[in-house]
């Protein structure tokens, strides 16, 4: 059964004979499940009063432990602009806080405050449930096959 990307190869294929579009067979499906997906994370989230953003952070140092704001930036995938405005938002919500470096004073560090901690306990569960629910029409071997090979792509691509 043909879906939305299969039909739009069968118009680049009409349009463009001479030109070999399978390349978007992968990326238009990747961006059409990044926008399904992203839209389903973004629904749970919001039954915790978060946003992905906030989750991430959440995440990263209930995972990870105290933290420099550099190793939040690296471990939670936003920029260091973005890491602050987080920061900001999360430390007056009581969620996390912000405590001199033993080291030098100049830096900080990052952690959890028990307010934190069980939110993120109490998303954590309900995230991992809809992703389980989003790969649901797959097999466990397709799961994992599928994860592999974006494991090998993205290690490709030097991430």
């Amino acid at each position: 059964m043909p879906d939305h990307v299969d039909r739009v190869l069968q118009q680049w294929a009409d349009a463009r004979p001479d030109l070999d579009v399978t390349p978007m067979a992968v990326f238009g499906r990747l961006s059409r499940l990044t926008q399904l997906v992203n839209n389903e994370l973004r629904r749970t989230f919001a039954e915790h009063d978060l946003d992905p953003s906030s989750f991430d952070v959440l995440a990263t140092l209930r995972r990870g432990g105290r933290q420099a704001p550099a190793e939040l930036m690296r471990s939670a995938m936003i920029t260091s602009g973005a890491v602050t405005q987080r920061l900001d938002r999360l430390e007056a919500r009581g969620l996390v806080t912000r405590t001199p470096s033993d080291i030098d004073g100049r830096g900080v560090h990052v952690d959890l405050t028990g307010a934190g901690r069980e939110l993120i306990d109490r998303a954590l569960p309900d995230h991992v449930d809809t992703e389980r629910r989003l790969l649901a029409g797959l097999t466990p071997d397709q799961r994992e096959i599928l994860a592999e090979t974006l494991r090998q792509l993205l290690m490709s691509l030097d991430d």
